[in-house]
């Protein structure tokens, strides 16, 4: 599937901005199941310094700074995108030895660097004992982590209201509540626990289904899934939002250890006293 991707971030503020230092994760991401064509980032104001590089992750990142005094800021990325099918995962190691090869084989470093605590993501006991459930002994990787997003999805309630970037993965736990964000740190957080490789994927999805399809739960929207790495496949996506592998409906755009990685746009301004924020995302097929 090809789609056209539009996503504006509009800040208006209070007061005028005199200086205005941001960073845009501004272009998805190649990688063997997606190709992009296209890709543009427009700001207005017109930056007075911008400049682009790629992150540790290997994300495309562009930093910018505004000079002149603005009540608004608004920053769009588009891009054309091709989304091929995901590969079928007919069979999967144990996760035990998935595990032991993450510790045990020098080859798989830069994967073990997706095993440790993040700033949105802290192992511990209580995720563990949740994914142990589903991870049973000898259990085939996909396999027990299909399970595991299969249960938050039906143990865990999809609420806007109920979390902000601030709410941490206990609570999200207790309350079982919360948005795509929290349903993939949460499912990160307890693969991790149990000593596995799990990152964080921002992206989009397909805004109008096909006829006679439900509509995606994040849409018009950034949304967010994980991935799991499991040789021989390498990173395997999952998105416990939905309860379905990604498929040629989702559009990645970066990856991480959480979304502090990946936030689309952030930065720091000098005045501007309150703002207000607001996205507008649309994709469409071509």
């Amino acid at each position: 599937m090809k789609y056209r991707v539009r996503h504006t971030t509009h800040y208006g503020y209070q007061d005028p901005v005199s200086l205005g230092h941001n960073q845009v994760v501004g272009a998805p991401r190649p990688h063997p199941g997606q190709q992009v064509s296209e890709a543009h980032l427009e700001i207005d104001p017109i930056p007075a310094v911008i400049a682009r590089r790629r992150d540790y992750f290997g994300n495309s990142v562009t930093f910018f700074e505004v000079h002149e005094p603005h009540t608004e800021l608004t920053v769009t990325i588009r891009f054309l995108v091709e989304v091929r099918p995901a590969q079928e995962y007919t069979a999967s190691p144990p996760w035990e030895r998935v595990m032991e090869q993450l510790v045990g084989n020098r080859a798989y470093l830069a994967e073990r660097a997706f095993c440790f605590d993040s700033p949105y993501v802290e192992a511990g006991e209580d995720l563990a004992d949740y994914a142990r459930a589903c991870l049973t002994p000898g259990r085939p990787l996909v396999e027990g982590v299909l399970d595991l997003m299969d249960r938050i999805h039906r143990e865990f309630r999809y609420d806007p209201e109920a979390t902000d970037l601030s709410t941490g993965l206990k609570e999200v736990l207790s309350n079982r509540r919360g948005v795509c964000q929290d349903f993939a740190h949460l499912q990160i957080g307890m693969l991790r626990s149990l000593g596995l490789a799990a990152r964080y994927v921002s992206g989009y999805l397909l805004t109008t289904p096909p006829p006679g399809q439900p509509r995606l739960v994040g849409a018009d929207a950034s949304h967010a899934w994980l991935s799991v790495f499991c040789p021989p496949y390498g990173w395997v996506d999952f998105d416990p939002t939905n309860n379905l592998i990604p498929c040629d409906s989702h559009i990645t755009m970066a990856w991480g250890r959480d979304y502090d990685d990946v936030s689309p746009v952030k930065g720091v301004v000098l005045g501007g006293g309150e703002q207000k924020v607001s996205v507008a995302v649309d994709v469409l097929p071509v």
